[in-house]
Parts: C-alpha cells; sequence; structure tokens
C-alpha cells in the first residue's frame, strides 16, 4: 500500500457516523463498469432465505476537500484513488456497524459508486470495482490513527474493510441535488430511487443499492442535468 501520509484516511471522515450532506450524510473490472446493463429486478440483491438482503451494489462515501483531524488531512477524493498505484486503496476506518456489516456482504468484482461527501457539492463522482473481500482494519490497532479504537483487540477485531480500484469518472457529476428531486418524484409516482439508501439511511457513509438504482443513475449521466 502507499506511504501512510497518504489521505487514505478521509474514507473514514464519515464512517464513525457523523455523516451529513444536505442534513444527510458524511464522509470514501470483471463487470463493465460503463456498460449499461440490463436491469434484472431485485431478485440477485434478495435472498430467500429469512436472512438479511444480499446486494451486489454499492454506494462509498469520502470526503474530497481538506478537513484536519488531530493534524491530519481526512481529505479523499477519487482523484486521489485514481493517483495511487494500480488505482487501488484499502478502503480503512469504517466505525458503523451497519456499514461495516454492509462492507462484509461485498464480494469480489462488484461495483459501488465513489460519492464526495462533506463538501460544496456532494455527489457521485465516478465508480470503482471492489478487488478483495472483508478482511481486519489496521487502522483500529494504530494509536496514531485518528480512528483508533482501543475497545478493538487482535484476537477480536471490530472492525473490516475492504480494497477498492478506480474504474473511471462518470461521464458527469450527479450532484445530490438531483439525486433527490428523482428521490421525490419516484417517491410520490414511483420509480427506481423512492426507496434509494442515500435518503431512507443517509448517515451511513457505506450503502447498498439495488441493481435498479445502480442502472437508473447510471443512466443519468446520458442525460441532461434535472
Amino acid at each position: 500500500m502507499p506511504p501512510k501520509k497518504r489521505a487514505r484516511v478521509s474514507k473514514r471522515a464519515a464512517n464513525s457516523g457523523k455523516d451529513d450532506d444536505d442534513g444527510e450524510t458524511v464522509s470514501s473490472a470483471k463487470q463493465t463498469s460503463g456498460a449499461k446493463r440490463k436491469v434484472t429486478g431485485e431478485k440477485k440483491e434478495r435472498s430467500d432465505s429469512a436472512g438479511p438482503p444480499q446486494y451486489c451494489h454499492w454506494l462509498m462515501k469520502s470526503e474530497p476537500e481538506s478537513r484536519f483531524e488531530n493534524g491530519i488531512d481526512v481529505k479523499f477524493g477519487i482523484e486521489d484513488l485514481k493517483a495511487l498505484p494500480d488505482q487501488t486503496d484499502c478502503w480503512d476506518g469504517v466505525r458503523n456497524y451497519q456499514a461495516r456489516n454492509f462492507m462484509r456482504q461485498m464480494k469480489d468484482g462488484q461495483l459501488a459508486f465513489f460519492y464526495h461527501s462533506n463538501c460544496k457539492e456532494p455527489g457521485i463522482a465516478g465508480v470503482m470495482q471492489i478487488v478483495k473481500e472483508a478482511y481486519v482494519d489496521h487502522t483500529q490497532f494504530d494509536k496514531k490513527d485518528v480512528h483508533y479504537d482501543a475497545s478493538s483487540k487482535p484476537d477480536n477485531p471490530k472492525w473490516s474493510m475492504v480494497d477498492v480500484q478506480y474504474q473511471r469518472m462518470m461521464k458527469r457529476f450527479i450532484p445530490l441535488s438531483e439525486l433527490k428531486k428523482y428521490h421525490l418524484q419516484h417517491s410520490a409516482k414511483g420509480g427506481p430511487l423512492k426507496d434509494m439508501a442515500l435518503f431512507t439511511r443517509a448517515r451511513l457513509s457505506v450503502q447498498p443499492l439495488t441493481t435498479e438504482e445502480f442502472d437508473f443513475v447510471l443512466s443519468l449521466e446520458d442525460e441532461e442535468p434535472l
């Protein structure tokens, strides 16, 4: 991985549950990220068993603008990911149990939107791929790290992370304000974004998406802004 001074800590800014975009959230291929794929509904995301729903697309938040925690700049935007060796980094520092559990569901090859959070214009900046499934987040044991957790022990670690790889920028940035308009329309009249976690579970920095939601958001990059 790159030197410790890299801005990966920014991915953790929203992950402790302090999220707040527009009163909502703060933050961080085997499939072709540019292709519009056939919508198959939610059958692949949801298990027929009584267990929790299973998803295969994600939205992950990070802060693209400088903000300091304990003297460390937690900035980490999609351009920072793109600039790293192999355009790959660990998504560390998640300190919310539900967000952590979603990361533990992630599978190699799945796609996620890189969402810019806690900035002048929050929204979806690009697409990345999960390239390593959940494993122990080493930052929980690092006393110098802004997300050190003294209650987590090496023999029973609380927190996990995944590795992500940059795939591409969106053809156009999809702002939160535009997504919110679609969410309100779809909530009133029906549509793919009526139950989108960005609005129904807004405080989470790692959120699941149905295939229908993911494909609809991808389709927006070819449309004029609402």
